[in-house]
Parts: structure tokens; C-alpha cells; sequence
């Protein structure tokens, strides 16, 4: 533990693992844990633990307890019963592990607090870096590490990206990995946390503002057990990169779910709101907003201005648009006329030079490519949402790849919007796969514009600020 905060090198990039639980049977969780490990290519040392007394396991010598394995372990996965695991966490401490993960259940979640406490005990008496219990525990996609107990064929794995996403609901972190994939954007890091014994969400948030392959944090939190230390990590946190933020228990009936689900102490959401507010947070209110804003944010730079170009291959879903940026404090903008010219050379004489530009149910990628092209270049445009509607007759392949080229060349944020059935789908994945943010809907897209904006003037604040903090301590110095 580094001053206040863990640090979760050793479970997130370990040389070894021991995995206390390892089973020959496939329906065992342990077997699942350590076939993981296998299946994406984790490239360490694997020591199965199980006292049954098997020689090997999974074709590796098996061991009766860590105590026995006599090398350097980094992590420690337990998938026991839980009456088992503090004399399993024990003999870890006295080992010299670095870091455990529990993923065992059956602890404060259900009532025994006592079994929990052996565990928080154990765990300050070695120094031990622990997560869970109650957990999935973590995946890391750059170093290969799995202990998520979910089988392979079940859950779609993410490409390798800069998100990070934290949970301590292991259900709604599985639900959202397999719909991160959905999205098509990357993820850094996976860290299912559980009851937070030892390991807590200002441990988690601390290390992962800082950790270099992380470029956008989503959090899911049920409570936060250190307000405090939270508050002073939040502070620094949002500074350095977005964090997008969903938290259950905001009624009394999901106050109630929460605490019988993590023992967990939902809280005010009033005073929740309050910390999010105040420190740059960005508030998701559903799981689709969570993920809606996190790959705008891993993909598209931060602006400050809020005037928004719409391109549309359809006039009345460009009216929605126009309502949509309204509706979130957004700006439509106004084009240039030197804009305006550009675009009567190439446009036929239907479309119209104003906002929403309605390109017409014909138009092509040619059409789209000038459109966009002229509108990122246009100094009074700040960002672009392009509405292509792939059910239209000019709208093909060949216009999905003149969004990506502009969309991956632009230094303007561009969303694109496309709802649709199989047809679309496979545009928009083509998209999405190349970095570009798409949405079902205009409303989406210009909520995450919104969010994207929202928190680039926090950043921007919050930059003036430290600058004139700066300032202060030096005419203080100087005046000395």
C-alpha cells in the first residue's frame, strides 16, 4: 500500500498466479478461472492449489496449499467456500503473496459480517492487497490476465482499448463487458470488486487515474465506503482523464437491492450527486448512456464550443437532430458564407445551404465526402453530427468508409447517427471498429456530445484554476 491508496500492479500485471480452488471438474469455478487463463494466452507461471490432492491439473502440478508452491506468487485467486477462506488467505500472507483476489461469496452480502472481518483482519496483519470478496475479480487485456469465473463461449471479449471499467456488481460488469464488445470500442482493464473489504473504489479510481493504459474510466458504484479519501482521489482523478459515472441505489427500493447485494451503504444520491457535480464526474443515468458517452470519449478530442453542424440523408430524422442539440444545451451552427459557396458548387440545386443540411435520399458517398469536408473546415463548427441512413439509395459501403476516412483525419469531434436493422449494423460496426462513435439515435448522440463538452469546460476550469493556485503560492514565495 502506497500511503493511503493500493497499488494493483501485482493483480493486474502478475509473473505468477496461484489459483486456491482449481478443480478438474468443468462446472467448478476454479477450473474455470485457471481454463481462462489459458484461453487468452496469459504468458506466466500458473500454480493450481486444491486440497483434494490431485497431481496435476489442467496438465499442471497441483499443490495442496500455497504454502507448498516455495516460489514467488504475484496473485492469488481463491474460489473456495467461504468458511474456508481465511485460513486459505492466511497461508497466502504467510507466503508472501503480493496480491488476492476472493471471488468466493457468502460474507457481509448475506449477513456475516464476522467471516468478513476475519478476512479485513487477516489481510491488515500481512499488508495484503485485497479484492472482494463477493467478486469477479479482474481482467486485463494487455497482460493477459482473467479471473472472471464467466466461460469463454458465453461473453464476447472486447478488442484492447484505452476504457477501464470498475464495478462492484459482478453481473452488471459481465452484462456491460459483453456489451462494450457490442459497441465496438476498446477496453484497458476490468476490476470487479464486490464488497470492497479491503480494496475499495478510491483504491481503484486512484490507480487507474494514473495508470498510462487507461484513457477514459467508467465506474459502477452501489457506495463508497471512504467518503473522504474518495473525494480527495475524485479531485485528482478527473483532472487527469474522463470518469464516467453510474451509481445504483438512487431510490429507496435500489438502496435496499443494494445493501442486500454488496453490504453495501448506498447513501444520499442527493449527496452523491453533489461530490459527482462538484468534481467533474461524468453522471450516466443508464447503462446505455454509460457506454454511449465512454466511446465518444475514447475516441473524439475535447472541445469547449458547442455549435454543431448537422448532415443528413434524411430531413425529418435531422429535425430530431435539431431538437435533440436544443434539448442538451448544444448549439446548431451557423455556416460561413464562404462554407455556403463551397458547397453550391458541389451540391445539387434540392439541398438546401442551412442547418440541418438535408443531402437528399440520394445522396452518395460523394455527396457526404464534400459535405463533410467543407464543414470541418468551417470556422464556425465545432463539432459534426452526420445522419446516414443506410436504408436510403445512395447510402452504401462506400459511405461508411468516406466517414471513417474524415472521421479518423478530423480534429473536430463527429458522431454519427444510424439507426437501422442488419444492413445498417454492419456499417455502423465497420465505423465504430475504425474509432468513429455511432448512435441509434439523435437524442444520443447529442447527449454525448454534451457530456463531451460539459466536461472539457471542467477541464478547462479546472486548468485556469491550478494555474492561478500556482500564481498564489508564487507571489507567497516572492513576497517572503
Amino acid at each position: 500500500m502506497a500511503g493511503k491508496y493500493y497499488n494493483l500492479d501485482s493483480m493486474l500485471k502478475p509473473k505468477s498466479v496461484a489459483i486456491i480452488g482449481a478443480s478438474q471438474s468443468p462446472e467448478k469455478v476454479g477450473h474455470i478461472i485457471m481454463q481462462n487463463y489459458f484461453n487468452v494466452g496469459y504468458s506466466g507461471y500458473i500454480y493450481p492449489v486444491n486440497v483434494g490432492g490431485d497431481d496435476t491439473i489442467l496438465g499442471r502440478k497441483a499443490y495442496k496449499s500455497v504454502l507448498d508452491i516455495k516460489k514467488p506468487i504475484d496473485l492469488a485467486v481463491i474460489a473456495i467456500p467461504a468458511k474456508f477462506v481465511p485460513q486459505a488467505l492466511d497461508e497466502c500472507g504467510k507466503a508472501k503473496v503480493k496480491s488476492v483476489v476472493i471471488v468466493s461469496s457468502g460474507f457481509s452480502e448475506v449477513g456475516d459480517t464476522a467471516l468478513q472481518e476475519q478476512i479485513v483482519s487477516i489481510a491488515k496483519k500481512y499488508g495484503l492487497p485485497v479484492l472482494g470478496p463477493n467478486c469477479l475479480g479482474v481482467m486485463d487485456l494487455r497482460s493477459r490476465v482473467d479471473t472472471l469465473f464467466l466461460p469463454t463461449f458465453k461473453i464476447d471479449k472486447p478488442s484492447i482499448g484505452g476504457v477501464s471499467f470498475a464495478s462492484q456488481s459482478g453481473a452488471v460488469g459481465s452484462a456491460v463487458l459483453d456489451l462494450i464488445s457490442h459497441e465496438n470500442f476498446g477496453l484497458s482493464k476490468f476490476i470487479s470488486y464486490g464488497n470492497a473489504a479491503v480494496i475499495d473504489e478510491a483504491d481503484i479510481l486512484n490507480y487507474l487515474a494514473h495508470d498510462p493504459d487507461t484513457k477514459v474510466i467508467i465506474f459502477y458504484i452501489e457506495g463508497v465506503k471512504r467518503g473522504k479519501e474518495f473525494i480527495e482521489v475524485a479531485k485528482e482523478a478527473t483532472k487527469l482523464k474522463p470518469v464516467i459515472i453510474i451509481k445504483g441505489g438512487i431510490t429507496p427500493a435500489g438502496t435496499s437491492a443494494a445493501h442486500s447485494h454488496t453490504a453495501s451503504l448506498a447513501g444520499s444520491y442527493a449527496a452523491y450527486e453533489a461530490v459527482f457535480e462538484q468534481f467533474g464526474f461524468i453522471q450516466a443515468k443508464s447503462l446505455d448512456d454509460m457506454l454511449y458517452f465512454a466511446k465518444i470519449f475514447e475516441a473524439q478530442p475535447l472541445t469547449t464550443k458547442k455549435r454543431v453542424a448537422i448532415i443528413t440523408n434524411g430531413g425529418g430524422v435531422g429535425v430530431l437532430a435539431a431538437d435533440s442539440l436544443y434539448l442538451n444545451g448544444l448549439e446548431m451552427a451557423e455556416l460561413s458564407e464562404e462554407a455556403k459557396k463551397s458547397l453550391r458548387k458541389v451540391m445539387p440545386p434540392i439541398v438546401n445551404m442551412s442547418m440541418p443540411m438535408d443531402m437528399a435520399g440520394d445522396a452518395d458517398d460523394k455527396r457526404f465526402g464534400a459535405a463533410i469536408d467543407v464543414l470541418s473546415k468551417d470556422e464556425n463548427v465545432d463539432a459534426l453530427m452526420i445522419i446516414s441512413l443506410f436504408q436510403t439509395p445512395g447510402a452504401d459501403s462506400r459511405v461508411a468508409a468516406t466517414i471513417i476516412k474524415y472521421g479518423t483525419e478530423n480534429k473536430k469531434p463527429i458522431v454519427v447517427v444510424s439507426p437501422g436493422g442488419n444492413y445498417a449494423e454492419v456499417h455502423n460496426n465497420m465505423m465504430e471498429s475504425s474509432g468513429v462513435p455511432v448512435y441509434p439515435s439523435p437524442e444520443d448522440a447529442a447527449k454525448s456530445l454534451a457530456a463531451l463538452v460539459k466536461y472539457s469546460e471542467y477541464r478547462e476550469r479546472m486548468g485556469s484554476l491550478d494555474a492561478k493556485d500556482k500564481n498564489n503560492k508564487k507571489s507567497k514565495r516572492d513576497n517572503k
